[in-house]
């Protein structure tokens, strides 16, 4: 029954009273009953309070909730560039040109701590925050990770709101998403985030890469609630109001949201936080073993190829536990290992310190070992000598076309060492396309990289089959 029926209903049901049966004795002048329409008010104020009481949904307690600690993140970066076109075609001198950028992030600490994008910040020379009254602060980078694309700034301020931080292992595919963040900056004319929601597609999503950037992106959580540019680095809230991820991508043909985007765990995003904070680096979790990478280019082969330990560092962490070449991972904690990008998800959330269950099938039988998760720059990493362990080439059209890379620039691993393929995984065929935050544009950026980050941990990105891998290495000369 519409509200309309229901108020014609009432007024009807009043007048049969009043028209049906023995007449009623009118009393006097002074004596009358107040009149019908005070029932009818009272009717519209009880329907009202209903429907007000209505629009405050889950999402709109969780909005309330977490928005006043979403900050909009603004950046500035100083490039040098030709004064003019006449000096550039002439080769004349250059000048410095001012490219700004914005994002989203949310406060973490009540003394002013962000948890951002690290493509967000990344080369900024000036950045500032604002909250949502508008309230401008000027910020400074305290740390950022490129492997995982987070990063964490500070402002001078005390007393500020603060997100609530949830969990993103309890996930439930389908529960309410709420992205929340700042999209197109401020062209939409304030400083108050926009709020777009939806459900949790999926978890545990393994990404092959992000435009304008490679690597291996897996343990995603999918949603099709709306981000959009100016969204990264916002969070993604559940019903309750907690952030249960960082956003940080999404797929899309045209650049605009078509429903699949992807955030970072925010266990994820709160270890590396912490390590920022408390250690001012990333400690980069290492149990000492290479995975077997599959020979296929089929997706479908891919997916459910299992993960198999193919060689394991004497001495390592994972050497201790007992993992052997051979083993087969089925599980980590409760989690199923159907692929290779599960396990690397799965690494990512490893946590120095802390020891990890594994089960493994060994010759038919299942296994139940515990590692112990080390610091990859404490302990007897894999150490290579480039020039006499590998031989590289420098990417070319032809060699692309002929091999069906992806990667548009890179190092192409022509030979490799025994070692190498055992201890590190790159073997022939291989492309190297990134150390730490250096693009590999050919193969004397991989000489210059491994000088520059010579004795510490480093990350080397390589595309294989049109997929991407990842390792934490250390270099010696």
């Amino acid at each position: 029954m519409s509200f309309r029926e229901f108020i014609t209903t009432a007024t009807f049901a009043l007048g049969a009273c009043e028209a049906g049966g023995t007449p009623l004795q009118q009393p006097p002048a002074t004596e009358r009953i107040s009149p019908p329409a005070t029932a009818a008010r009272d009717t519209l104020d009880f329907a009202s309070e209903q429907i007000s009481a209505s629009r405050r949904t889950a999402i709109t307690e969780a909005v309330n909730r977490v928005s006043p600690a979403v900050v909009t993140v603004q950046t500035e970066k100083v490039e040098r560039a030709p004064v003019d076109m006449f000096e550039q075609f002439f080769g004349g001198r250059s000048g410095q040109q001012t490219q700004s950028g914005i994002g989203s992030g949310f406060i973490m600490r009540q003394d002013g701590v962000i948890v951002t994008n690290e493509h967000v910040v990344n080369g900024a020379t000036r950045i500032s925050v604002m909250l949502r009254d508008g309230t401008t602060y000027p910020a400074r980078l305290i740390g950022a990770d490129d492997a995982n694309d987070l990063a964490v700034i500070k402002v001078e301020a005390t007393g500020l709101p603060v997100a609530s931080l949830g969990n993103s292992e309890d996930l439930v595919i389908g529960e309410w998403a709420i992205a929340i963040g700042n999209p197109f900056g401020f062209v939409l004319g304030n400083s108050e985030p926009s709020v777009t929601a939806g459900v949790i597609s999926a978890t545990g999503r393994n990404l092959l890469g992000r435009s304008g950037s490679a690597g291996a992106f897996v343990g995603m959580i999918q949603t099709d609630a709306s981000i959009n540019p100016g969204n990264s680095g916002g969070p993604l809230v559940n019903g309750n109001g907690d952030v249960i991820g960082v956003n940080s991508s999404i797929y899309s043909p045209s650049g605009g949201s078509i429903g699949l985007g992807f955030a970072i765990p925010i266990n994820r995003a709160r270890r590396i936080a912490m390590d920022l904070l408390e250690h001012g680096k990333v400690r980069r979790p290492w149990i000492g073993e290479t995975i077997e990478s599959p020979s296929t280019g089929n997706p479908r082969d891919l997916i459910t190829a299992g993960v198999v330990v193919r060689s394991v560092v004497p001495g390592s962490p994972a050497a201790k536990a007992g993992l052997q070449p051979g083993d087969r991972i089925l599980r980590v904690r409760s989690k199923v290992m159907r692929n290779v990008f599960d396990w690397e998800a799965e690494r990512l959330d490893m946590q120095v310190g802390a020891t990890l269950p594994i089960t493994v099938q060994r010759s038919g039988r299942e296994l139940s070992l515990n590692v112990t998760i080390a610091d990859l720059p404490e302990v007897s990493a894999p150490r290579i000598t480039v020039l006499r362990e590998i031989d590289l080439v420098t990417l070319t059209p032809a060699i692309r076309a002929d091999r069906s890379i992806r990667s548009p620039a890179g190092a192409l691993v022509v030979k490799s060492s025994d070692r190498i393929r055992d201890e590190i995984g790159l073997q022939e065929g291989d492309l190297i396309i990134r150390i730490n935050r250096t693009n590999i544009t050919n193969a004397q950026d991989v000489t210059r990289a491994f000088d520059t980050y010579a004795g510490s941990g480093m990350r080397v990105v390589w595309e294989r089959n049109g997929y991407y891998f990842q390792q934490d290495i250390v270099v010696s000369r």
